[in-house]
């Protein structure tokens, strides 16, 4: 018995292998391109800096208003006018006080006061009980001469001043100014109430020529 061979066109055979192919191709997935960042907008970079602008104005006005407040109730600074506290305090200098005063003055703390609408530093000598003279030797508290090396002018009395010897009163003190010539203080005007005083000198901020 003879067998019959089927010849099979050459075209049907490239089909074949084509289907076979094709998934295989198909398969394969496509390359994505790279993602690009996206833009920023002006818009919101301009709100950032806004907020940023408006955060640093509201600090500098805190720092401002905590100054205000210290310098008001706390701390005083005046720029100082008078010659008679040289040269611990110059005309010109920028003092800065205290103005709490609840554990009273002492003896060498430099007070400001305003005195006929004027204010002036001046120096406590000697405070609640002492006595207080001024001879032709010096400055004397309860009897004893008074080493001032920082004094470079002998201290005086007024002849229209107060009546010495005196002793200081409770809650007063008696104040000098350094520069002890002409200097408008206790032996003029007497004993200064402490409440009176404004406050206690802290520091000095000296003015420079340039």
């Amino acid at each position: 018995m003879t067998t019959k061979k089927t010849d099979m066109p050459e075209s049907s055979l490239f089909q074949d292998e084509y289907k076979n192919f094709v998934p295989e191709a198909a398969s394969q997935p496509e390359p994505q391109p790279a993602s690009q960042p996206a833009p920023q907008r002006p818009a919101i970079q301009r709100s950032y800096i806004w907020k940023d602008l408006l955060f640093l104005l509201i600090k500098i006005a805190s720092i401002i208003l905590v100054l205000l407040l210290l310098c008001t109730f706390i701390f005083g600074v005046i720029r100082y006018q008078e010659p008679s506290m040289a040269p611990a305090i110059k005309n010109g200098d920028l003092v800065i006080f205290y103005r709490y005063s609840g554990a009273g003055y002492l003896p060498q703390d430099v007070l400001v006061l305003d005195y006929n609408g004027q204010l002036q530093a001046r120096r406590v000598v000697a405070s609640a009980g002492d006595t207080v003279d001024i001879t032709d030797a010096g400055l004397l508290v309860n009897g004893a001469l008074q080493q001032e090396p920082e004094i470079y002018q002998k201290t005086e009395r007024y002849q229209d001043g107060a009546s010495l010897p005196l002793t200081v009163p409770e809650g007063q003190v008696f104040v000098l100014g350094d520069s002890r010539t002409g200097a408008t203080d206790s032996r003029i005007y007497g004993c200064v109430r402490t409440e009176e005083a404004l406050g206690k000198v802290m520091t000095v901020i000296r003015r420079r020529g340039i």
